[in-house]
């Protein structure tokens, strides 16, 4: 049985989750707008993600015999100043889930919630390719903030969209 406290986080977590994927979409449809296909392309990818993440965590409380509690959620940023924005906003996020997924894995350990720590594991793999991949992102697209299209470049070079991942954690629904 999943622990009390760590039940609660994942709850909010959830909700968390849930914010990632609407931020992503407001990023993407900022680069749309900017005719940035690839841009847009990736942070449409990257809310299915944060949707799926979610969705994840949805099911293992199912699986665990506890109710997900699905939070309200506040509005995603929309305006930015310039392409680098979007970017350095999405790298914070990653940085503050990581911090976030860091302390349901120590809720979990500190009571002894085996079966959460060990769901955990992967969500902890997935921040460490999250994190990397947007600071890399974040230094080409502040070196070249001024060329459109060498980003656009970069991100259909670097960027293939990534493979299925056979240990991930079952989607709710899917």
């Amino acid at each position: 049985m999943a622990a009390p406290a760590f039940v609660e986080r994942l709850n909010e977590q959830i909700g968390h989750e849930f914010s990632a994927h609407q931020q992503y979409v407001a990023i993407a449809t900022y680069y749309d707008a900017l005719t940035m296909p690839q841009m847009a392309a990736l942070f449409y990818r990257q809310a299915e993600e944060e949707r799926d993440h979610a969705m994840m965590m949805v099911q293992y409380l199912l699986d665990a015999d506890q109710v997900p509690v699905i939070p309200a959620l506040p509005a995603p940023r929309v305006a930015f100043a310039d392409v680098v924005e979007p970017v350095a906003t999405a790298l914070a996020q990653e940085q503050r889930v990581t911090e976030q997924i860091y302390e349901l894995t120590r809720i979990a350990r500190e009571h002894s919630d085996f079966a959460s720590d060990q769901f955990m594991q992967w969500f902890i793999k997935e921040q460490v390719e999250e994190v990397s991949s947007m600071s890399d992102l974040l230094a080409v697209v502040t070196r070249s903030k001024h060329d459109y299209e060498r980003i656009e470049d970069w991100v259909a070079r670097e960027d293939t969209g990534g493979e299925a991942d056979p240990t991930a954690p079952r989607i709710a629904g899917a």
